[in-house]
């Protein structure tokens, strides 16, 4: 038996439908940048993930959810640094199945924007004990870690944690992430601290700020995120309140939202 790449059709007459290779024939690719662009379509189209958030019209503007395997980016606000980082801790619970997640952060993030508390994350419904953290002198270490932690299976994501605007985190950077996250399917989060947004591959970037709890009674209520999804390569963007369900694990509508869909943003 060969293999497609030791099959190659020649066939000079008109196509032959029951060729196994007709959509792949000589006569319909013309150059063999075009025969990659089709196998790599078909090979993303066969292996394309998505988890539900649990917020109707995100999921919805996600083509049903959040995609594995890919880059995305969470911003935060001036000032709302902790709510940024509670939101993808829930973004990281939503794509984690059966494995562990890895936390890379810089070490003056601790005195900057605070510890990552073990007993915080079980306050949100988090396991602590199912994500890794890995402390690094500087922005340049956390991309090199992320590159081979994005290259183990045995993760189902990665946070890279980076504040600023470091010179090092330019587009080439964000390609080589995408790259990385897509060869074993391990979700990639680029949370940016103190950052203004600029060129990036990212699948989804998303604006964060915290929002009012729905208080009931002496229950000081589930977290609430005001979010902007600012770029959707797949979908539409928007700007909606999300509600953190610690119990069940998943994002919910708040009873406060007036969010909406609005159209694409260029990228």
């Amino acid at each position: 038996m060969k293999s497609l790449g030791q099959t190659i059709c020649t066939h000079a007459e008109a196509l032959c439908t029951s060729c196994p290779l007709s959509d792949f024939c000589l006569r319909r690719v013309e150059s063999l940048t075009t025969l990659k662009a089709l196998l790599r379509k078909s090979e993303f189209e066969q292996t394309s993930i998505r988890t539900p958030l649990g917020h109707g019209e995100i999921d919805l503007c996600l083509k049903s959810g959040l995609q594995h395997g890919v880059l995305h980016e969470i911003f935060s606000a001036p000032g709302h640094e902790t709510a940024a980082t509670g939101f993808v801790a829930g973004l990281v619970t939503r794509v984690s199945a059966d494995k562990h997640s890895l936390w890379i952060r810089q070490d003056f993030s601790t005195h900057e924007f605070g510890e990552l508390s073990p007993t915080g994350l079980l306050e949100l419904g988090l396991d602590p004990t199912r994500i890794f953290l890995l402390s690094v002198a500087n922005a340049s270490d956390g991309l090199r870690a992320a590159h081979d932690a994005l290259s183990c299976a045995a993760l189902d994501a990665v946070v890279i944690e980076i504040s600023g605007n470091p010179k090092i985190l330019d587009l080439t950077a964000s390609r080589r992430l995408t790259l990385a996250a897509a060869q074993k399917s391990v979700t990639a989060f680029l949370l940016r601290l103190g950052a203004e947004p600029d060129a990036s591959t990212a699948e989804t970037r998303w604006l964060v700020r915290a929002a009012p709890s729905q208080i009931e009674s002496e229950d000081w209520g589930y977290p609430v995120f005001e979010v902007n999804l600012i770029r959707n390569r797949h979908g539409k963007t928007g700007h909606w309140l999300m509600e953190w369900n610690c119990d069940g694990r998943i994002f919910q509508s708040s009873t406060a939202n007036h969010g909406a869909m609005v159209s694409a943003a260029a990228n």
